[in-house]
């Protein structure tokens, strides 16, 4: 049986090929960009492990041999579920390699903008010393710190957070308030979740029910000293209508790694904008999670290909 790394980003895939090798499995590795690319290199291939390639409805209905895709990461937006699941082609993804660095990413960019230190930092170096902020600061310990997600990292996020003293609420339709109380967490609805949140990160898979969950309406809902923060997937945010609210002042801030296209625009409007905190998709890195990913990923296709049950199937 046959494994295709159809693409990835690391230095070396040592570390996958060993583990498949030994499970008796052949190893085959591309670099795949286009629909062509991947059909070409994925005939009589048993398993895929896919990064960022596009794996479309084409590519899936191609796969002549195909029992499982694994993708390195969280989010699945490059692969047709749809067309996988009709395939009966078992889907998986890795939610658990980098949990603890994407919920420390999100509270720094969060920390950092409640104490508005991009902003000071920029004063200073622009020649000006003051010893108050130029906007609101709202104690952490008076502060409503709200998720929109209830999985791992929002969770993560929320052991982190609770040690400054923030009031803690989430919305999520498919956690029980039980499961949140249980982590002094209040579950709220989507209204009261806009409304209520100081501070707000995103934590949901990116859908079409999700896509653009804050636009216009959105922010307009939010306090104007509220702060944003997403970690997660660019599309859950209308990146444009947020500079536009962002410059109106119609919250005070954002903090943003992810983006609706990647790289970021050069001329994107946000890029503009002094409140917004941007980083560059790197929340999920740190020197441990890189091999920890590759690990995982590689031992989800060999439990697929070897008949036993896999760890994170998004769909069956």
């Amino acid at each position: 049986m046959k494994v295709l790394i159809t693409d990835h980003g690391f230095p070396h895939v040592n570390l996958e090929e060993s583990i498949i090798k030994k499970a008796g499995f052949e190893v085959c590795i591309s670099q795949c960009k286009t629909e062509d690319d991947l059909i070409s290199a994925t005939n009589n291939m048993h398993g895929l492990i896919v990064q960022w390639a596009p794996i479309t409805k084409r590519v899936i209905e191609s796969l002549n041999a195909c029992q499982c895709i694994v993708r390195y990461g969280i989010g699945v937006d490059n692969i047709d579920l749809v067309a996988a699941k009709s395939k009966g082609i078992t889907v998986c993804n890795v939610p658990d390699y980098g949990i603890n660095e994407v919920a420390e990413h999100t509270v720094s960019l969060a920390l950092a903008l409640q104490r508005q230190l991009p902003m000071i930092d920029r004063r200073i170096k622009n020649g000006i010393w003051k010893i108050t902020p130029d906007s609101p600061i709202i104690p952490l310990d008076n502060s409503v710190y709200a998720t929109a997600g209830f999985g791992r990292i929002a969770k993560a996020v929320h052991r982190m957070m609770s040690g400054f003293g923030v009031k803690s609420i989430a919305y999520d339709p498919f956690v029980s308030k039980e499961d949140m109380a249980a982590l002094n967490v209040e579950k709220v609805d989507i209204e009261e979740l806009f409304k209520r949140a100081d501070l707000l990160s995103l934590h949901l898979p990116l859908t079409a029910q999700t896509k653009h969950f804050v636009g216009s309406l959105q922010l307009k809902q939010m306090k104007p000293t509220a702060l944003l923060i997403n970690t997660a997937r660019g599309g859950l945010i209308d990146t444009k209508a947020l500079a536009l609210n962002l410059d109106q002042k119609t919250i005070a801030s954002a903090g943003l790694d992810v983006y609706e296209l990647e790289p970021l625009e050069k001329d994107h409007p946000i890029k503009n904008c002094g409140n917004a905190l941007l980083t560059s998709h790197v929340a999920w890195y740190s020197e441990a999670s890189i091999p920890r990913l590759q690990r995982l990923a590689a031992e989800e296709i060999v439990r697929a290909l070897s008949g036993y049950p896999v760890k994170n199937p998004v769909t069956i």
